[in-house]
This record gives C-alpha cells, structure tokens and sequence, in this order.
C-alpha cells in the first residue's frame, strides 16, 4: 500500500453506505481525487468536523495495489473558511466556482497554478475585503486561460478588426467562436451579449500579474454586471457543461439585488 500526503481543498462530498462518506478532493498534488472517507460519519476522533465545502484541508490518502478507489486515512483541518459558509451570497460564488473545477478537471492530472488560483479566491472571499463580484470576474478569467479557452478580445473573430480599431462603444459577445464580434458582424442573440470596450480592458487587467493586484482592479458597477454575465455565458459553454450551482447563484444574487432595490425604495423620501 502507497500513501500520499497533500493539500487541498474539499469540492463535494456525498454519502456512501450507512457510515462512509466519498469525497471529492482537489489536491496540489495530483489534482481532482475521489476518495474514500470510512466511516466518517460516524467517526469523530478521525474527522472531526474537518470535511466541510470549501475547507482548506491537509490530508493522507492511501491506496491498494488495485485500482479501486483510494481511502482518506486522515484529515487535518488548514483553513475552515468559516465565513463563505456564514454567509449566503459567498457559499453560492464558492459552489459555482468550485463545481466549474469538478467538471472540467480529469481525476489525477496536477493543475497546480489552479489549484494556488482556488485556495488564492477562497482566502480573499473569507477575508470579505475584496467585492466577490470582483473575485468571481478574476477566477473565471484566469481559470479559462489555465483551462486553454481565454477569450480572444483581440478583434473582431469575423472581420479581424482591431478592438481598438472598432469605432463603436460596445461589441458582441460570442462564446461559439471563442471571443467577439464587432456590431457589423454580430447581434445580440443565443448567448450573445453587447459588452462595452472599457469592460473588456478591465477584464483583461484580471486576466495578468500578481493576483493581489489584479483584484484589487476598481470595477464600475456596469462593468461588473457585463463582466459577470458575459464570464457565465463563456465558462459554461466551453467547458461543454451547465453548473446546477450558477442557477442557484443567479437566483441568491437576484433575490439580495431584489431587497436592496426593495430598501432603497422605502428610504426615498415621499414627494409632495
């Protein structure tokens, strides 16, 4: 028997049997694991309260010379992120972000500049100084280019005009061909969303050198609503899945814009 000691980070867990758990592992190590965790459910003096969503984690996974799935022997708890699961609008960025990993990734290939990216966005969103919008605009787009699907905003993928060279203010998006269009080339259609030029700059500034500064990028409010509904058009089309977790986003974040929106109303002053 062969055993591995390695970080990561939890990304899903689910019941197996009475008193076993199998878990879902991103290690920087070897990359997405499934695991075995015997007994977990049951067993406090072996995981005490450790294997949580989200959870940075040091763990030791052994495993047979067959090829069934290897056993989590033990799990000791590097950083519990407490507060993305205090609070709602944190847990459901964290789930979208972390299922996009679980779908892309193959079992056992080691993505290390992705996994220090994950573990990079869960301390800062814990942490609460950085907007989450920001953290979600620069995970998904650091994540397409680790994944080999960056967006070309170079031009215009029809007539090859420069971006700079496009007299309009806004563009097309267009996730099947792999970046934009000018607005002689394309409408807004099946997927496709208008996106000012100011916003594709901002988002290529996320997109390069150190993460600390790229999010510490100021966002207008408009360029983070593009940013955003353009990034959960292209992820999911190109990594060929549609997230249950991005549904569940989009109706948290719509049901806290919804109350704010609610608030501000009652706070106006009556006319007359």
């Amino acid at each position: 028997m062969t055993s591995l000691s390695t970080p990561a980070i939890l990304l899903r867990r689910i019941e197996f049997g009475d008193y076993d758990l199998i878990v879902t592992l991103f290690t920087l190590a070897q990359g997405k694991t499934s695991a075995i965790a015997k007994s977990a459910k049951k067993s406090v003096k072996r995981f005490p309260g450790v294997l949580e969503p989200f959870s940075l984690l040091n763990v030791v996974l052994a495993r047979g010379r067959g090829k069934g799935m290897p056993v989590l022997q033990e799990a000791s708890l590097e950083d519990p992120f407490f507060k993305i699961r205090e609070n709602i609008i944190k847990t459901a960025y964290a789930s979208y972000w972390l299922e996009l990993i679980y779908l892309w990734m193959a079992e056992e290939e080691p993505q290390e500049s992705l996994y220090r990216l994950t573990s990079h966005v869960l301390a800062e969103l814990n942490r609460g100084e950085t907007p989450v919008e920001v953290l979600s605009i620069l995970f998904q787009m650091r994540f397409l280019s680790l994944a080999g699907f960056r967006p070309n905003f170079d031009h215009c993928h029809a007539c090859k005009t420069c971006l700079d060279q496009i007299r309009h203010a806004s563009v097309v998006s267009d996730p099947s061909k792999g970046g934009i269009a000018c607005p002689t080339c394309g409408i807004p259609a099946n997927g496709r969303l208008k996106i000012s030029k100011g916003t594709l700059k901002q988002l290529m500034w996320t997109d390069t050198g150190n993460l600390e500064r790229a999010a510490r990028i100021r966002f207008a409010p408009t360029a983070i609503s593009e940013g955003l509904k353009f990034l959960e058009a292209f992820v999911p089309f190109h990594i060929g899945k549609s997230p249950k977790s991005l549904k569940v986003l989009r109706a948290v974040r719509h049901s806290i814009n919804g109350r704010k929106n609610h608030d501000t109303a009652n706070k106006r002053p009556a006319s007359g």
